[in-house]
């Protein structure tokens, strides 16, 4: 299976490779992490494509499986807060839609397997929602 390259701006990258390693995940979700960072196109970060899901976006998608919609607003580990949506950048769902665009496909390893789950829209968060 051909992988996309995900995009991620510098100081995401510059994140992600700090992080990474520390951060409590499965083997298999960190692997694929690991290599898709290492293949990524890295964006100046103001260039970086305004449909790109990155910290402080809030994606929207839509399991492939039964069209079940869920939104996600992607915020540093001491933000988050399920009420409102908010999910830690380092949840397996974060990491699993982290570089990727509204349209793309991705597939995530969940507690029940691994699901297919397609990005609906992302816009970035007002600073009064981080």
């Amino acid at each position: 299976m051909e992988t996309k390259s995900i995009l991620l701006s510098k100081s995401d990258y510059k994140f992600l490779n700090e992080h990474l390693e520390k951060a409590v995940m499965s083997d298999y979700n960190k692997s694929r992490l690991r290599e898709e960072v290492k293949n990524a196109k890295i964006f100046d970060d103001d260039k970086l494509p305004t449909d790109v899901v990155s910290l402080y976006t809030e994606a929207k998608i839509e399991s492939t499986d039964n069209s079940q919609t869920f939104v996600f607003k992607l915020v540093l580990p001491k933000d988050a807060n399920i009420k409102q949506q908010k999910v830690s950048i380092f949840a397996p769902i974060s990491i699993a839609l982290w570089g990727y665009q509204t349209g793309d496909l991705i597939n995530w390893e969940m507690p029940d397997g691994i699901k297919e789950f397609k990005i609906i829209s992302v816009r970035k968060l007002a600073e009064n929602e981080h």
